[in-house]
């Protein structure tokens, strides 16, 4: 066998490989739509000690003061979107039980961190900011479920206000790529492999290397501000120009070195001038 066969034989299963690799992992960019929203947010509103996060007030807060929010939604035990970011009450309402167990009346007579503050549907949160503000919504799902996506959608429908859509789960995205190819929509990630993540070891290394990307075709990526140098990552940020986000900035320093170059932070622990 001749050298060149032999360079042939290796150059074409790797350029096939590259190929494959990158159409797993790209994006999206929609640049000219994405616009309105690069800006920075304020992480589940602008919250502090006596003001609970992903409260009617933190909302009031931010909207009042120019900031763009993020919150989490997820669906009650009776079908109605919650705006909530942990699947459990524990942390926030001292309960051991999980949100989706709960109607939302019952959910409603639950106070956030001991205050006045009870668990917002979206339907309250949208009513408060009334389009005053960009809205960054992270969809929860910790399944292949996407009970979340048709209930959630009757409420945007309704709303004049600029939104985007988000989640870590492609699978939630994958039905608005499909219903609504038209919203906006981006992937949230992290590095679950360095973080010892539970759960099934490849479908964690998927995640973290943005292997079902494909699913969603997002037009933003929403990443973790510890792990940067996911090559998948700076390839669909750079290669592919898809917008970008990063989370959680909780110094201004930080926020200030991601802002200069490009991405957009989700904030929160203090106030940005």
């Amino acid at each position: 066998m001749h050298l060149w066969q032999i360079l042939l034989l290796i150059f074409i299963p790797v350029v096939v490989l590259l190929g494959v690799w990158l159409f797993l992992i790209a994006p999206r960019a929609r640049k000219k739509e994405m616009r309105p929203f690069l800006r920075a947010y304020a992480h589940r509103g602008l919250w502090n000690a006596e003001v609970p996060e992903n409260s009617l007030a933190a909302f009031a807060r931010a909207a009042e003061a120019g900031y763009a929010i993020e919150l989490d939604v997820q669906l009650s035990g009776d079908g109605t979107v919650m705006v909530f970011h942990d699947y459990t009450l524990t942390r926030m309402c001292g309960e051991e039980v999980r949100l989706s167990e709960l109607t939302c009346a019952e959910l409603a007579t639950k106070r956030l961190k001991g205050s006045e503050e009870h668990i917002p549907t979206l339907a309250e949160v949208l009513a408060l900011v009334d389009g005053r503000v960009p809205l960054l919504i992270e969809l929860k799902g910790e399944s292949t479920n996407t009970a979340l996506c048709a209930p959630l959608m009757e409420l945007l429908d309704t709303y004049s206000g600029p939104y985007v859509v988000e989640s870590f789960n492609p699978m939630l995205l994958r039905w608005f790529k499909k219903n609504r190819p038209q919203v906006l929509r981006g992937l949230l990630s992290t590095d679950l492999i360095q973080q010892k993540h539970t759960g099934s070891r490849l479908l964690n290394f998927a995640l973290s290397a943005l292997l079902l990307t494909f699913l969603a075709r997002p037009a933003f990526h929403a990443w973790d501000g510890h792990y940067p140098r996911r090559l998948a990552l700076r390839v669909g940020l750079k290669l592919f120009g898809a917008a970008s986000f990063v989370f959680t900035m909780q110094k201004k320093e930080d926020y200030i070195y991601f802002l200069e170059k490009g991405h957009y932070p989700i904030f929160d622990s203090f106030i940005p001038d």
